[in-house]
């Protein structure tokens, strides 16, 4: 009897360990590992240069370990749905396995691909914990689809069990007919002509991930509720952009930092290393939950306050370069064009200066994230934006972060300032975050900015836009 084939296809979840949607079609047969390249990602201006370049390198690291046990990626271009059709009337194939997600996109791809598969006797097979380690849905409040708070939801994410890991198959059979175009380069990715990456861009693919996983595993873990805001020291994991292509399991890494945490014998409670880590895998899950049951969140406020946002082109720009004359959020906003990335509670600084400073729209500030983030998610970037910018799920609404405040309380030392805005570099310590503060002669000898706006000025004009669209 002929051996049944399966298609695998690869979205989010770039890797060969602990990943169900290969492990399943291989178990049932000969596989097709596929990724389909979509011209409308590249369209619809998500396929940036960063992440283009970052997804050309995880594509070429499974290719090789695909090769490495006998099988190879298979790679088509075009509308995802009609090329698993075309993979599945070439081969035969009787099952397309695939990960959930929670975007329109793929919400759009899962109902194409059912409508195409029907009329090929072929079955889709879509599998939960897979880009998540707790499934949306799986949690919820009495009488309603999803929690819009974070810290019940922990409660409840705490104690459900999550399946064990997988481990990556021995052997991949690909059946030798299925044609494959080359693997695909960062230009093609963004339709050519989408710009230059940034030039610290960290390097993409599963074994990239697991060497920095396993490394800051060992070294910094145990210290990263203590010193995960500090901005010079730079302890988060910064395993961001591998846990958006999933060359990394949520899963795999929540079991593993709870077993750092017990042999360590501090456990994974809160307030520990492990416990404080795994609290923000958590927050990635809430994120997820709340998308899924709120698809028009990803543009639109999920909990709207009226805001009459400022237009301000001249300080959006100048935002954008770090060029503000707030030295903490112009170090982050240039870290974010040099890297691809920034650290988290950067992220927060420069979020809560562009919305509630300058009170300008948090949706020109998340996209400005999806233009350069390596990470870029939309679940993630546009809830915490929202967050933020206190029209998404935060308590707080009216929550303001003070940069000067935050610069002093997160790098005492100015050393974060220092290394991003070298213009300041001869200013010690905290002088660095007040140069406003020096004497006129001083102040001639750097070629930075007054502040753009006193902050005084800026958080009154946030309070007078709230109040201005309170009920009456």
């Amino acid at each position: 009897m002929t051996e049944s084939v399966s298609v695998a296809l690869f979205t989010a979840d770039l890797r060969l360990r602990d990943n169900p949607v290969l492990a399943e079609a291989v178990r049932a047969g000969r596989t097709v590992p596929l990724f389909v390249v979509d011209p409308a990602v590249a369209r619809i201006g998500f396929a940036a240069p960063n992440r283009a370049a970052f997804l050309a390198e995880c594509l070429a690291d499974l290719h090789e370990g695909l090769r490495s046990r006998g099988g190879r990626l298979v790679v088509r271009h075009g509308e995802p749905a009609a090329e698993v059709g075309a993979v599945v009337r070439e081969t035969g194939a009787r099952e397309v396995h695939i990960a959930g997600g929670v975007s329109g996109y793929a919400a759009r791809r899962e109902e194409r691909l059912r409508e195409e598969l029907a009329g090929l006797r072929c079955e889709l097979i879509v599998h939960d914990a897979v880009i998540t380690a707790v499934p949306p849905g799986v949690i919820t409040p009495a009488g309603r689809d999803h929690f819009g708070v974070f810290t019940p939801y922990w409660r409840r994410w705490q104690a459900e069990p999550l399946r064990s890991p997988r481990a990556a198959p021995r052997r991949v059979a690909v059946p030798e007919a299925v044609r494959s175009l080359p693997l695909p380069t960062a230009a093609e990715l963004t339709g050519r002509g989408g710009g230059r990456p940034s030039p610290a861009l960290p390097r993409g693919g599963e074994t990239t991930g697991r060497k920095l996983w396993s490394g800051w595993r060992s070294r910094d873990l145990a210290a990263y509720g203590e010193r995960h805001d500090d901005l010079a020291g730079d302890v988060t994991s910064r395993l961001s952009p591998y846990l958006h292509f999933g060359c990394l399991s949520v899963t795999e890494l929540v079991h593993q930092a709870r077993e750092s945490g017990d042999r360590a014998g501090a456990g994974a409670a809160e307030g520990t290393g492990a416990g404080d880590f795994v609290r923000q895998l958590a927050w990635r899950d809430f994120h997820h939950q709340v998308l899924a049951a709120r698809p028009d969140a990803a543009w639109q406020d999920y909990r709207t306050r009226n805001d009459r946002w400022r237009t301000a082109p001249e300080e959006v720009a100048a935002w954008k370069e770090g060029r503000t004359g707030y030295p903490v959020v112009d170090a982050a906003m240039r870290q974010l064009r040099e890297e691809g990335w920034m650290h988290n509670r950067g992220r927060l600084l420069v979020a809560s200066f562009l919305t509630k400073t300058l009170y300008i729209d948090w949706r020109i500030g998340a996209r400005h994230f999806l233009d350069l983030l390596v990470d870029g998610d939309l679940v993630n970037n546009q809830l915490n934006w929202q967050w933020t910018a206190g029209t998404g799920t935060d308590t707080r609404p009216n929550r303001v972060l003070n940069p000067v405040r935050q610069g002093l309380r997160f790098d005492p030392a100015g050393a974060y300032v220092r290394r991003w805005v070298p213009e300041l570099g001869g200013l010690a310590g905290k002088e660095v975050h007040e140069p406003w503060k020096l004497g006129e002669r001083d102040r001639a000898r750097y070629d930075y900015p007054a502040p753009m706006v006193p902050l005084a000025a800026g958080l009154q004009r946030f309070a007078e836009g709230r109040a201005s669209v309170r009920p009456r």
